[in-house]
């Protein structure tokens, strides 16, 4: 009884914590590291500092309660949040696998050894089964209605049905998961590759101004190629502002900042 009232106390839509969170008190904490000190010591009985990995502490000889002070393994396979079994794998298990009834074709898979299936694969049309279960559905809600007008308690039978019918849309929507992450991924990366472009166009038409403009002014007369060199030590004292600043030089760097506005 008890373990059917936590089982149901996990499957609710806000389910409470595992009951084991109360035993992460002070006092176990305490008593878990007392005993990690003991079991650290060396042969003449000296403190000795030791890492305590979670395979180490799993060895240890500990009371119940603090067994759940102590990680546990790294699953490998499935695992288990608020009654549901998760499975770590990264592949879209089917409908027939998790024992749902399938209302759409699955693609011809790989045998055993990896060679290729006898027939070849169709491409699954998503969208026209996706069609087909959205008429489905209205046609199940309609049923529905009748059902709960004249016999209200034998409902349960079409309510499955439309369970199991938005259950394969959804599953048919989440075949569609790899394909988005592709997709966006290819935008992702023509997006940034436009900037790039963009500002590659934009430094080549400033180099293509410049240079009209240094022609020009060689053209003029103008000593475009002067430089100023800053003065160093003592000079910079004796060096006034107007030696130092060609005309020139200054007529240049103010075209230069004309065409940065």
């Amino acid at each position: 009884m008890a373990e059917a009232g936590q089982q149901r106390a996990l499957n609710t839509a806000f389910a409470p914590p595992p009951p084991l969170w109360k035993h992460f008190t002070p006092g176990n904490l305490k008593k878990l590291e007392e005993i990690k000190r003991e079991a650290s010591k060396r042969e003449d009985g000296k403190p000795r500092k030791k890492e305590w990995p979670p395979s180490d502490l799993r060895s240890l000889a500990l009371p119940p309660e603090l067994r759940f002070l102590v990680p546990p393994e790294i699953p490998s396979g499935n695992y288990s949040v608020f009654g549901e079994v998760q499975n770590l794998s990264t592949a879209l298990p089917s409908l027939e696998e998790q024992g749902i009834n399938q209302l759409y074709p699955s693609s011809p898979r790989p045998g055993p050894n990896g060679e290729p299936p006898a027939q070849p694969a169709q491409p699954l049309n998503h969208a026209y089964y996706l069609l087909k279960i959205s008429k489905s559905l209205l046609l199940n809600f309609l049923e529905l209605v009748g059902i709960l007008s004249t016999t209200p308690d034998q409902f349960e039978p079409k309510i499955e049905d439309i369970r199991n019918l938005f259950i394969n849309a959804h599953h048919l929507l989440n075949l569609y998961r790899p394909h988005q992450a592709r997709e966006s991924l290819i935008m992702m990366m023509e997006e940034q590759l436009s900037r790039t472009r963009e500002e590659i166009r934009e430094m080549d038409k400033l180099k293509e101004e410049l240079t009209a403009v240094l022609d020009q002014l060689a053209a003029e007369g103008v000593d475009v190629g002067s430089t100023i060199q800053p003065p160093t030590g003592d000079d910079r004292k004796a060096v006034k502002p107007e030696e130092h600043v060609s005309e020139d030089s200054q007529l240049v760097w103010d075209i230069i900042d004309e065409l940065d506005r």
